[in-house]
Parts: structure tokens; C-alpha cells; sequence
């Protein structure tokens, strides 16, 4: 059995990402690791006790994002795993491909103009975290 890391923002424009990881576990029998990434950085100038608020709101919001993805993954017979993470985004995933010993990377591909990343820059990520780590990456 291998592991699939997905790396997931929640909601509903990351369905399609998760949707594409559960297909993959159970077509090949793997586990899957859904990530969620907490990044405060763009928060470099804002007060302690504010950034402290915000980083509780996102950690919840994003172990209910966790919850549902590990539903629906559950539902269709895939063996799930949650975990959160703080920190820089790419820095993490990289981290937690190699801290899970993943050998597949679930990435989704940018959804509109509020996405972090770019097609371009999505694909040297992906390639970065082949280089790094020696995991296969899909970007769907």
C-alpha cells in the first residue's frame, strides 16, 4: 500500500483535488493524507494578540475542512488520515511528504484569481517537490 498526500484548502474549489485523490487511493488500494496548511505570513504586520485569533479561527476551519474530506473519502472505502500544519505552504507540503513518506502528491490547479499559485508556478512546485523528495506529483 502506498500513501497519496492531498493537500487541500477546504471548500468547495478543492472538492475536485480531494475528489481526484479518493479516485486514485481506491483504484490502487492507498491511503491518503489530506493536508491543511495554516500560513500566516502574509500577517507579518499585524498585532500578536489579533494574528493569535486568526491562527485559532483558521486551525478550526480547517479541521472541519479535514472532517468533511475524511468523509467522503471514508464513505467510498478509503483509508484516511488528517493532519494540520503552521507555516509556509510549499515548505510544508515538501515536509510532510517526507515526515508521511508519501510517493504521490495530489495538488489542485489554480481556481481564479484568488488562487497562491499560478499554472506556471504550480508546476515548478510540482517538480520541486519530485526533485526534493522523489515523489510522483499530479496536478488535477
Amino acid at each position: 500500500m502506498s500513501l497519496i498526500l492531498c493537500a487541500t484548502r477546504g471548500g468547495e474549489a478543492s472538492y475536485r483535488t480531494q475528489q481526484a485523490a479518493i479516485a486514485l487511493a481506491k483504484e490502487h488500494g492507498d491511503e491518503i493524507v489530506f493536508l491543511y496548511i495554516i500560513d500566516l505570513s502574509f500577517l507579518n504586520k499585524t498585532a500578536a494578540p489579533i494574528v493569535v485569533n486568526i491562527e485559532n479561527e483558521l486551525d478550526q476551519m480547517g479541521r472541519f475542512f479535514l472532517l468533511m474530506a475524511k468523509e467522503r473519502a471514508s464513505e467510498q472505502g478509503v483509508e484516511v488520515r488528517t493532519i494540520t500544519r503552521n507555516g509556509i505552504v510549499q515548505e510544508e507540503i515538501i515536509n510532510a511528504v517526507i515526515e508521511e513518506g508519501a510517493t504521490l502528491v495530489v495538488l489542485g490547479r489554480p481556481a481564479g484569481e484568488q488562487s497562491a499559485f499560478q499554472t506556471s508556478s504550480l508546476q515548478a512546485f510540482a517538480d520541486e517537490i519530485k526533485r526534493v523528495t522523489e515523489a510522483e506529483t499530479i496536478l488535477v
